[in-house]
């Protein structure tokens, strides 16, 4: 009699106290994200002086080394690139899909859409403009606030680890995964500002929307829908 093949089965989420803290940093990162927002609208920004002076000098430079603006155009447009970002998701996606977990991987993908109308709608409402400088790198074309690549970033990280933490990922994974996730959203923040393309409050903005999505996300999974997604192999 044949031996039947090991599987790893994993815990799938459930009501419980965990989700509290996810649900709590999402209220309060989203608040703050908020208030971020009307700031820029009514054109103050708690980062104004240092985005244009901390834009200026790093533009300055850029312009002078073409080397790394084109390294930062690579970052840019092809490693951190939105699309790249999405891609993952929907790698992870189509993974969790055809493992059984349709209800996870249609939430999955949800949030990531969401997250990309909550980022476009806003930036269409703010529409704040760049300081126009006459070099070939031309920013003042690039995305308004919130930054696009810094939300998309922190989203598709945020949701890759909470899917790894969900499905009782080991430490060296979970470090790994959790080292990659800090040095694509420090990446992302160096690469758009670098250029001019983005102010800090762009960036910052950005982020802080990205893990408010993220948490929300994760406590509103946690909540109202594990309780019926049963268990799931891999």
């Amino acid at each position: 009699m044949s031996s039947p093949s090991p599987r790893f089965r994993f815990r799938s989420p459930d009501r419980s106290p965990r989700t509290a803290p996810a649900l709590w940093t999402g209220a309060v990162v989203g608040a703050a994200s908020l208030v971020l927002l009307v700031l820029v609208a009514v054109r103050w920004s708690p980062l104004m002086s240092l985005d244009r002076s901390v834009a200026d000098a790093l533009h300055r430079h850029a312009v002078g080394d073409p080397g790394l603006v084109h390294v930062n155009r690579v970052l840019t447009d092809w490693v951190w690139d939105p699309w790249t970002m999405r891609a993952l998701i929907a790698v992870a996606v189509i993974a969790l899909w055809w493992r059984g977990a349709r209800r996870l991987a249609l939430w999955t993908a949800a949030t990531s859409l969401l997250a990309t109308l909550l980022q476009q709608g806003l930036k269409a409402a703010v529409g704040r403009e760049r300081p126009q400088w006459t070099d070939p790198v031309d920013s003042a074309n690039f995305a308004a606030f919130p930054s696009g690549h810094a939300m998309t970033a922190v989203v598709t990280c945020g949701l890759l680890l909470w899917l790894l933490r969900l499905y009782g990922a080991g430490p060296g994974l979970w470090g790994t995964a959790l080292a990659v996730a800090v040095v694509s959203a420090i990446g992302v923040a160096a690469t758009r500002v670098y250029l001019g393309v983005h102010w800090l409050t762009d960036v910052v903005g950005g982020a802080l929307l990205g893990v408010a999505v993220v948490a929300l996300s994760a406590a509103g999974y946690a909540r109202y829908t594990a309780p019926r997604e049963g268990s799931h192999r891999w």
